[in-house]
């Protein structure tokens, strides 16, 4: 397994971070203290920590012709499971930033993708490879 990464972001409200985190996303809760959350990520440790400062929407950048937020994170899933959250995001209403959709289809580095705002503003995008040998491909 490669090495996990780390990832602390800030939050505005810890209860929404938690359900939308562990019940929409499916993440296992970790340790929890009065400011701050940790999510299993996908293998990963994500830590939400409360702020009473604002979260400002990120700049963005076109990217096939969409806005793709700059500062964003996410996951790599595989296909089936892109696919399974895709439609369980549609289902419960998500405002997509991007809309769930597959680039470069046929070409090397064929992936999906999808950008979603978390309760706070926090930008998210999932991807996934029809091949991963592919995620580093030029």
């Amino acid at each position: 397994m490669t090495n996990p990464f780390h990832l602390a972001f800030p939050v505005k409200d810890l209860a929404a971070t938690r359900d939308f985190y562990e019940n929409l996303l499916g993440c296992k809760v970790g340790r929890t203290a009065e400011r701050w959350i940790d999510f299993d990520f996908w293998g990963h440790q994500l830590s939400a920590h409360l702020t009473e400062s604002e979260i400002q929407e990120p700049p963005a950048n076109p990217v096939d012709g969409k806005q793709v937020p700059i500062k964003h994170f996410g996951a790599i899933l595989h296909m089936d499971e892109w696919e399974a959250l895709a439609e369980k995001l549609k289902a419960h209403g998500i405002d997509f930033i991007i809309e769930p959709y597959v680039r470069f289809k046929g070409e090397v580095g064929e992936q999906a993708t999808m950008f979603f705002f978390d309760p706070n503003g926090n930008a998210l995008e999932f991807k996934a490879f029809k091949d991963f040998e592919q995620i580093f491909a030029a």
